[in-house]
C-alpha cells in the first residue's frame, strides 16, 4: 500500500527557516520524480518544487526560487523541502506527491508564518 507522510511544519517567524520531510512507504521512492505542493481549503493546489529521479535536477516556482531547496535521500525514502526566509504568504499546508500527482495524498504538514 502506497503511503506518503509529510512532517516538519509548524510556526515560524518571518524570515525564519523550516525543513519539511516527506517519507514514503509501500513503493520505491527512488524511481519517481517528486514534487512539493501547497494547498489550503478553498484554494487551488499549487506546485512549489520538483526533483528528478535520475539526475537530481530541480525546478522551483519563481516566488520560492533561491529560498527553498528540494532534496532527497533514497536510502531513507525521504524527500525534503528546506524553506528559508519565510514570508507570511508561505502560510499553508504542504504536501508531497509525484510530478503527476498520481499518488494518494498524505495529510500534509502545516506551516504558519508569523509576521
Amino acid at each position: 500500500q502506497l503511503h506518503l507522510m509529510e512532517s516538519g511544519g509548524g510556526l515560524v517567524q518571518f524570515e525564519g527557516s523550516l525543513r519539511l520531510s516527506c517519507a514514503a512507504s509501500g513503493f520505491p521512492f527512488s524511481n519517481r520524480d517528486m514534487s512539493w505542493y501547497r494547498h489550503a481549503p478553498g484554494n487551488e493546489r499549487e506546485w512549489n518544487a520538483s526533483i528528478e529521479q535520475f539526475n537530481d535536477r530541480t525546478d522551483y516556482k519563481k516566488s520560492v526560487r533561491r529560498r527553498f531547496t528540494i532534496s532527497r535521500d533514497n536510502a531513507l525514502k525521504t524527500r525534503y523541502l528546506q524553506m528559508r526566509r519565510h514570508k507570511p504568504e508561505n502560510t499553508d499546508v504542504y504536501y508531497c506527491n509525484d510530478v503527476l500527482m498520481g499518488l494518494s495524498w498524505g495529510q500534509g504538514t502545516q506551516v504558519v508564518v508569523s509576521s
